[in-house]
């Protein structure tokens, strides 16, 4: 039975016994004044998080111009911040469960809007690069433990719907970043359209420093390396937790690979489209903001694993469409793509916190490595296909990521549920 109370964290001492944790916990319920709050605040970190790391995308034809590079070398500028940000998973989210989740969170969103203010006075395309890299460092103190906060605060009934929530901030963001600078640069240089989302970000960050609860039921745990090494090898015994760290890493390299290069597309011919309308298509995020939250609490009540596979599949059919010439059925196809991916992001990422039983801020870090060593990797990957195989090569390359992803949403959809827990 649950307290009715409960001491802050930096209150309560390392509980020996996880029975007596247990007993110390109170969760945040849905309806209620924390719960808004919580979701507020992490809709906020997530639109940052997410603006700050796509808004370059837009840009990318412009780069390749200025700077005199092809696509690939273009896609770098995302590439080495999403890369560095996988780098700095594997060290934020073990820290953050020794000093606790909100100080990480807050000191992550602010150094990575300082970042890209700094990011649009480089004079030089090398300087840009070094500026993005610090950015993605930075935001893995938010993206590392937001996953694991939820976990931690919110009911587990409620689990879905709050990472629904706090994915929707992330669909959010990435719709803004693109939209603001992919409209921005067609009357203003790219240095200013940063500018405009550095500032942005920076008020995100302060509304997130204000309003989030503090944590109730964090444990710190010791950052002694062997610690570490048992919490990582527990997590790749778990039958389950591996499969997931797979999945989001062909998801989101999915994901990226499509709107890395579909503006390449759209401004050639036989669309010839403007930047400007090139960066408005980036409102076909308003569907992975519903189908994160409505398909992430669909998962609290079916179970994840009925409802995984079936998002993938949706995929399938936005990438078909976009395989045909036509201008409607290629937006159409961008559509039903976004919202089938933010609904697998939202079912497998409130999966994990479901499925691992200890160091949970690790089990975050491993998946969002990951999801983001993916979006670095086959982000830059699918350039060697758009240049030998055009949007044909894009379609074969991202297809084959989806595969994958389909034939491990059905391996885990066979697995045996942990004892007294249905859904996971």
């Amino acid at each position: 039975m649950k307290t009715a109370v409960a001491p802050l964290a930096h209150e309560v001492p390392p509980a020996a016994d996880d029975a007596i944790a247990e007993l110390q916990e109170i969760y945040i319920e849905k309806g209620t004044p924390a719960f808004m709050r919580t979701a507020l605040a992490l809709f906020c970190g997530g639109f940052a998080t997410f603006a700050l790391l796509y808004c370059v995308q837009p840009m990318m034809p412009l780069l390749s111009h200025e700077y005199g590079i092809n696509a690939a070398q273009s896609s770098l500028i995302l590439s080495v911040a999403t890369g560095m940000l996988a780098f700095g998973l594997l060290i934020t989210g073990p820290i953050s469960d020794r000093i606790g989740r909100k100080p990480v969170m807050v000191a992550a969103l602010f150094a990575a809007a300082l970042c890209t203010l700094a990011s649009s006075m480089m004079p030089s395309w090398h300087g840009v690069l070094i500026m993005r890299a610090l950015i993605g460092l930075s935001l893995s103190g938010l993206a590392a433990v937001a996953m694991t906060y939820l976990s931690e605060e919110i009911h587990p009934q409620h689990i879905g719907l709050a990472m629904g929530l706090y994915i929707g901030g992330n669909a959010i963001g990435g719709m803004s970043g693109r939209l603001i600078t992919g409209v921005l640069i067609d009357f203003v240089s790219w240095h200013t359209a940063m500018l405009v989302i550095g500032g942005l970000a920076l008020i995100a960050a302060a509304v997130f420093w204000k309003i989030l609860p503090e944590s109730r039921n964090f444990r710190a745990r010791s950052l002694h390396p062997r610690s570490l090494l048992e919490g990582f090898t527990l997590h790749f015994r778990d039958a389950g937790l591996p499969l997931l760290f797979l999945e989001a890493f062909v998801l989101m390299g999915a994901f990226v690979t499509l709107f890395n290069y579909i503006g390449y597309r759209l401004l050639a011919a036989p669309y010839n489209l403007d930047q400007v309308y090139v960066g408005l298509l980036s409102v076909v995020y308003l569907s992975g903001i519903y189908s994160s939250a409505k398909i992430g609490s669909l998962a609290d009540k079916l179970g994840r694993r009925k409802v995984l596979w079936a998002t993938i599949a949706l995929m399938f059919a936005g990438l078909a469409l976009t395989m045909f010439t036509s201008l409607l059925l290629v937006i159409v196809g961008m559509l039903v793509f976004t919202f089938g991916f933010f609904a697998a992001h939202s079912v497998a990422s409130s999966w994990i916190g479901r499925r691992a039983l200890t160091a949970k801020g690790q089990a975050s870090s491993l998946y969002l490595f990951s999801y983001y060593a993916g979006s670095s990797i086959a982000g830059t990957a699918g350039g060697v296909f758009w240049h030998f195989g055009g949007w044909n090569g894009i379609g074969l390359f991202i297809g084959a990521l989806l595969l994958i992803a389909l034939l491990v949403a059905l391996k885990l959809a066979k697995l045996p549920p942990l004892p007294g827990a249905a859904q996971v």
